[in-house]
């Protein structure tokens, strides 16, 4: 669910990340997770491509790391994001409002990034919900080999760029690509739009190489553009 935005100069190292309130959660969860694994600071932050003094600072809670940072972390460590934040455990069945979800990721057309929900599975997925204002967009690292994610246009229109390939989007249709390739967002001309995106995490969470993933597919893909 990771770069610099190619059309609106929105690059996801220049958003704010979680609020202060929860820092201290990220630096014990980040901090056991790499101790947990066996990882020394110089080990997990060159494997998450992100300074050593980023990661130092944000185990001891003085840094406001963006959301880039949390799921390059997430990717190298073998979790969901939601974990990194400390989601606590709920009920047999839990309700989640979209609204209740701080954002992740704040664009500069007042576009946001959220994870609604993620499954408590051995292969855990998430749902995030994205508002992209028009040309707003969002440039993703790619992630680990083994995870799949889906975008699904809910209202207005988008582009997901795949390895340098543009599939537009509307109400209705689904891109489904490997997370191992570089992508991003884009929303649409004239209003921009609403998606929802589907972060299938591999069983492995060990970071360990996964089966090949297909390109880009959807339905109606032909008649998209």
């Amino acid at each position: 669910m990771t770069g610099v935005s190619a059309v609106a100069g929105a690059s996801r190292d220049d958003r704010t990340g979680p609020d202060g309130a929860v820092m201290a959660g990220v630096a014990r969860t980040v901090r056991a997770l790499r101790h947990s694994r066996g990882l020394s600071a110089d080990q997990l932050a060159a494997r998450a491509g992100v300074s050593k003094g980023s990661l130092v600072a944000l185990e001891n809670a003085a840094g406001n790391p963006n959301l880039a940072t949390l799921v390059r972390l997430a990717d190298a460590l073998g979790v969901p994001v939601t974990q990194l934040i400390g989601e606590p455990p709920g009920p047999p069945v839990r309700v989640y409002d979209a609204a209740q979800a701080p954002p992740l990721w704040h664009g500069p057309a007042g576009g946001t990034a959220r994870v609604l929900v993620t499954t408590p599975t051995a292969a855990p997925v998430e749902l995030w919900r994205w508002d992209l204002g028009p040309g707003e967009s969002y440039q993703s690292h790619p992630h680990l080999a083994g995870l799949v994610e889906t975008v699904t246009m809910i209202s207005g229109t988008a582009v997901v760029t795949v390895d340098g390939t543009d599939y537009p989007l509307r109400p209705g249709l689904t891109a489904v690509y490997g997370g191992d390739a570089e992508h991003s967002f884009r929303g649409g001309d004239p209003d921009g739009g609403c998606l929802l995106m589907t972060v299938h995490l591999p069983a492995d969470q060990a970071g360990l190489p996964g089966p090949d993933q297909a390109g880009v597919s959807g339905p109606d893909q032909a008649g998209a553009g």
